[in-house]
């Protein structure tokens, strides 16, 4: 056996464990027990944060309750960056780990929604990706390794997943940030409970109108 399958086989077992391991204890993961946690790392809080949601991505953990988290413990505006780092990074891991050690995993657990994925990206590149990332038509960590097994350039998707993860990742977590305010009965904040709401239901609005343009469209 060579060194290279060597190093993949060893690639493909911690991921293996990871996501096994994740799924094990993904029960226990919380909020509360998150913010307490990163919480107490001072300056290192938010560079622990960014590593934890990236590996989160990777090992399949939800990503809403990191993003949650993010607003908790960061605000609305730091928040949503440490978040869209985090869940960039971990989107970008996955792409390139099943592109390059896990493709035959990945294309066997996606099964037949695979096709529609790399037929879009076939037809329209990027703007599939921006679409797919805009209207949730996929779950964000299937379709971060999904998206590994198509043409697309890497560039092309860091910059595509950023920029278009942003909307809704900037409304989780303000959604994050008001339930700390009502918890702690800041001021106002009745006012950033309602405008959480609204955020999420503009968000969900938006998407609905996207698909049935997507729709008519094809």
């Amino acid at each position: 056996m060579s060194p290279e399958a060597r190093r993949r086989i060893i690639l493909l077992l911690i991921l293996a464990g990871g996501i096994a391991t994740a799924f094990a204890f993904r029960d226990q993961f919380s909020v509360e027990q998150l913010t307490v946690w990163v919480g107490q790392l001072g300056w290192l809080a938010p560079l622990v944060f960014i590593a934890c949601y990236a590996i989160a991505t990777v090992f399949f953990l939800p990503g809403l309750l990191f993003t949650l988290a993010g607003g908790v413990l960061f605000g609305p505006l730091y928040g949503t960056v440490y978040n869209l780092a985090g869940a960039t990074i971990g989107a970008t891991l996955a792409f390139l780990t099943a592109r390059y050690i896990a493709s035959d995993w990945v294309a066997e657990h996606t099964g037949s929604r695979l096709r529609p994925l790399v037929e879009g990206v076939e037809e329209e590149g990027w703007r599939f990706v921006a679409f797919v990332r805009l209207v949730p038509l996929f779950p964000f960590n299937l379709l971060n390794y999904a998206l590994g097994l198509t043409k697309l350039r890497l560039l092309h998707y860091i910059i595509t997943s950023f920029v278009f993860m942003a909307p809704a990742g900037a409304a989780y977590t303000y959604l994050g940030y008001a339930g700390r305010e009502v918890a702690g009965g800041g001021e106002d904040f009745i006012k950033k409970a309602l405008l959480a709401l609204a955020v999420i239901a503009t968000i969900t609005f938006a998407s609905r109108i996207l698909l049935r343009m997507r729709r008519s469209r094809t």
